[in-house]
């Protein structure tokens, strides 16, 4: 799991079968499985509303020139941001 702040701090962490993680709110953050097997993710909110954006919607919800100056994102890159959400799943 990757954690990261608006503060350009960000760690990951390398969890196993069993393990639980706790992500402080409004971080951003993302999970990858890097095992063999299927991964089960449950996840726990605090609150009884639900929401998400994924980074690329994230990213395309914000003024292009500032994403290009902060992250110097090439055209490509930036013409294949979206508004909408794709989930990822193998």
């Amino acid at each position: 799991m990757g954690v990261f702040a608006s503060s350009g701090q960000a760690r990951s962490f390398d969890y196993r079968a069993g393990d639980a993680g706790y992500i402080l709110f409004a971080m951003g953050h993302y999970i990858e499985n890097t095992g063999k097997g299927t991964l089960h993710f449950p996840e726990l909110l605090k609150s009884d509303y639900y929401a998400d954006i994924s980074l690329n919607q994230y990213l395309a919800n914000t003024p292009s020139e500032r994403v290009r100056q902060h992250l110097h994102l090439d055209d490509e890159f930036m013409n294949n941001l979206s508004l909408k959400k794709t989930p990822v799943i193998k």
